[in-house]
């Protein structure tokens, strides 16, 4: 007589106990390897945040939103940087640092905003680049997670034997 396979069931795979061990000890790895990297996510979230914070930058009033909002994350920091190059473009006439001439006097303020600029554009990198070490910890964490529910613990195992 043969067995239905409602779908439920496709087999099982019989593992050594080294090999359960070492699919746990991989689960495990993933489980604190996701935590430490959230841990780290969040730190440099923080430290990012706090720096660009403690530079005081207040953007103006005749930027497209958050006019008066102190420059502490990844949106208003790019904003920044966009009002920034619209200030330095009405200063040049409308030409980029490459397009003035070596002795236009404007040339520096123009070299001082790309400065401002890149800067700006570096702390949203940083903001990005926290943002995904986080989502990437948790996804280390769901599969740390599902390997050590997929092979159980040679403890629940035993018990599971001794209690059938």
């Amino acid at each position: 007589m043969s067995a239905v396979n409602n779908g439920d069931e496709i087999g099982e795979v019989v593992l050594t106990h080294g090999q359960r061990r070492g699919i746990r000890l991989i689960g495990l790895a993933g489980v604190v390897g996701g935590i430490a990297m959230i841990v780290v996510a969040v730190v440099v979230w923080i430290a990012v945040s706090t720096q660009l914070r403690a530079e005081n930058i207040t953007i103006p009033d005749d930027a497209p939103m958050f006019a008066g909002k102190v420059v502490d994350g990844p949106i208003d920091a790019f904003i920044q940087a966009g009002v920034i190059n619209m200030h330095a473009l009405e200063a040049s006439g409308g030409k980029t640092y490459a397009e003035l001439a070596q002795d236009d006097p404007v040339r520096d303020t123009m070299m001082n905003a790309s400065f401002l600029r890149a800067s700006l554009f570096t702390s949203v990198v940083s903001f990005g680049v926290a943002f995904f070490a986080a989502g990437v910890g948790v996804v280390f964490i769901l599969f740390g997670w599902a390997l050590r529910m997929l092979v159980p613990s040679p403890t629940r195992l035993s018990a599971r034997s001794s209690g059938s």
